[in-house]
C-alpha cells in the first residue's frame, strides 16, 4: 500500500505502518505531553504507543494466522488509525472460514485484555474506569481498556472492520457471495454516515474514521465484484497475445518507438529465448529523466518479475498482481512466452464482460 513504511517481519508477514498512523501517535503523545509538560510523560507516551502496536500486530497476527490453517497466506499487516489491516491473498471461499478469519482478531484483543486484567488484580492497581483517560490512570489498565475498544470496535458490522466481514459470512450462508458484500458494504457505508453525523457536531476523529469505513466499504465491494466477473476463466483467455519483446542489449529509444506506435507500455525483456527482465513505462520514464534515450534496456530493465502458466485461473493471478510492485506478468505455455497479463487488460477484459453480461440479461 503506498504511504506505507516496513517497520519489520513476524511469522514471515512484513509488517507496515501507514503516515496516518503518525495522526494517531502524535495524539496520543501529545495528550500525555499536555497533562504533564515534562519529558517523562511524553516518554510515557511513546511506551503506550509501542505496547499499541504490539496489541494491534497481534490481533492482526490472529487473522493471519487462522487463514494460514486454510491455505491462505498474508500479503502483509499494515497499521491505520483505526487498527491494523492484514490483507490476504484472497478470502476463505467457505462463509464459515471466513467467519473464524474474522473473529479471530477480535479473540486475541479480549484475550490480551483478559491476561491484563488478572495482572491487574494480582498488582492491586485496578483504579475506577471513570478516572481514565488517554494520558491518565495506570498504564495496564488503559491498555486493557484500549484492547475492550478494539475489539468492540472491530465487531462492528463495516467494512473495513472484522464486523463487516462477519456479517458477510452470515449472509453468504443465505445467498450468494457477491450479493452478500454488497449487502455488507451498503450497511457499512450507512454507519459511516452515521460516524461522519455524530462526529461532525462532537469528535472530530469520528469523521477521519467514518472516512476510512466508507472507502473500505466501497474497495471490498469493488474487489469482489471483479473477483465475480474472473471467477472460472483461464489466463489464456484475458492475456495481451500481440506484444513486442526487447533484447537487453536494445536502446531505450526502441521502447519509445514501441510506445509511440501501438498500446504496449511494458516489455518483457528476453536474451537467447531466456526471460531475463521486464522493462516497465514507469522503469522508462525515470531512465529517461536520468539519462536520456541512449541508456540499454539491460541498465533499465526490472529483474524481479513473477510468471505464470496459462492455464491459471485468472482470480488467481489477479491476486498475484495485485500483491506485485509491478504492472505485468508473463504468461508462459509448455515453457515458453505465449502472453503478458497486466492491470489494464485486466480491467478492460472485465469491462466487456460486464458489457456482455448486461446484453444477456436484457433479451
Amino acid at each position: 500500500m503506498k504511504w506505507s513504511w516496513k517497520i519489520g517481519k513476524i511469522a514471515g508477514i512484513g509488517v507496515y505502518m501507514h503516515a496516518t498512523f503518525l495522526i494517531l501517535i502524535g495524539w496520543v503523545v501529545l495528550s500525555h505531553w499536555t497533562a504533564g509538560h515534562t519529558l517523562g510523560y511524553a516518554m510515557v507516551g511513546v511506551a503506550f504507543i509501542l505496547a499499541l502496536f504490539a496489541c494491534v500486530v497481534l490481533h492482526e497476527l490472529g487473522h493471519a494466522l487462522t487463514a494460514r490453517r486454510y491455505g491462505i497466506e498474508t500479503q502483509d499487516i499494515i497499521l491505520l488509525p483505526i487498527g491494523g489491516m492484514a490483507r490476504l491473498e484472497r478470502m476463505p471461499e467457505d462463509p464459515r472460514q471466513e467467519l473464524r478469519v474474522a473473529l479471530a482478531g477480535p479473540a486475541v484483543s479480549m484475550v490480551i485484555a483478559a491476561a491484563l486484567f488478572v495482572w491487574i488484580r494480582i498488582t492491586e492497581s485496578w483504579e475506577p474506569l471513570n478516572t481514565l483517560s488517554v494520558a491518565g490512570g495506570p498504564f495496564m489498565q488503559r491498555l486493557m481498556v484500549v484492547n475492550i475498544v478494539l475489539a468492540i470496535f472491530n465487531v462492528l458490522p463495516a467494512f473495513p472492520m472484522d464486523g463487516g466481514r462477519v456479517l458477510r459470512s452470515f449472509l453468504a450462508l443465505r445467498m450468494d457471495y457477491a450479493r452478500a458484500t454488497r449487502l455488507a458494504a451498503t450497511m457499512g457505508q450507512g454507519m459511516a454516515f452515521v460516524f461522519g453525523f455524530i462526529g461532525f457536531f462532537t469528535n472530530p476523529f469520528l469523521l477521519f474514521i467514518a472516512f476510512f469505513v466508507w472507502i473500505g466499504a466501497v474497495q471490498e465491494a469493488g474487489m469482489v465484484e471483479t473477483r465475480s466477473a474472473v471467477g472460472g476463466i483461464p489466463v489464456s483467455k484475458a492475456m495481451i497475445t500481440e506484444f513486442h519483446s526487447l533484447s537487453p542489449n536494445d536502446p531505450l529509444s526502441r521502447a519509445i518507438e514501441f510506445i509511440l506506435r501501438g498500446t504496449q507500455q511494458d516489455f518483457p525483456v528476453a536474451e537467447n529465448e531466456r526471460m531475463v527482465g521486464v522493462l516497465t513505462k514507469n522503469n522508462l520514464l525515470v531512465a529517461l529523466a536520468k539519462g536520456g534515450q541512449g541508456l540499454s534496456v539491460g541498465e533499465v530493465m526490472s529483474h524481479d518479475f513473477q510468471i505464470v502458466e496459462a492455464s491459471e485461473m485468472l482470480e488467481r493471478v489477479l491476486a498475484k498482481l495485485q500483491a506485485s510492485e509491478g504492472r505485468i506478468l508473463l504468461v508462459l505455455q509448455e515453457g515458453s512466452l505465449v502472453g503478458l497479463i497486466t492491470m489494464d487488460n485486466v480491467g478492460e477484459f472485465i469491462a466487456i464482460q460486464s458489457a456482455l453480461g448486461k446484453a444477456k440479461g436484457g433479451k
